[in-house]
């Protein structure tokens, strides 16, 4: 049996850009998902008055403000996924590559668990 030789120096693999670019599009549709349902939650409580709106209002513009930010950490992700064309990085570029939509996922579930739904 053959052993399989990698390409040498610089070159960037044939189809290397495929991973990163489809978790692109994942992670950004995901993400617009994610702040669309998140927004549309504060219409939750129109009905409601008093602390219970407040406390609400509180935790769901707490949960917007942790989504906001926690979106670093994908995006952190896909820069990385789409850095070195080394092809010794390529299995750490599709690890990376997956876990950004996977990361957008996790983030909006955890953001709905900080909601004080009424």
């Amino acid at each position: 049996m053959e052993e399989m030789q990698l390409p040498e120096g610089g070159e960037r693999g044939s189809r290397g850009w495929v991973a990163p670019l489809v978790s692109s599009v994942a992670t950004v549709v995901a993400g617009v998902f994610a702040l669309g349902v998140l927004g549309f939650s504060a219409m939750a409580c129109d009905a409601c008055n008093g602390g219970k709106a407040h406390e609400f209002d509180a935790s769901l513009v707490m949960a917007m403000t942790v989504l906001k930010v926690g979106f670093l950490a994908p995006a952190g992700m896909l820069a990385v996924a789409w850095g070195s064309g080394e092809p010794r990085h390529a299995g750490r570029r599709a690890i990376l590559a997956l876990m950004a939509p996977l990361a957008v996922v996790v983030l909006f579930v955890l953001c709905m668990a900080m909601v004080d739904w009424p």
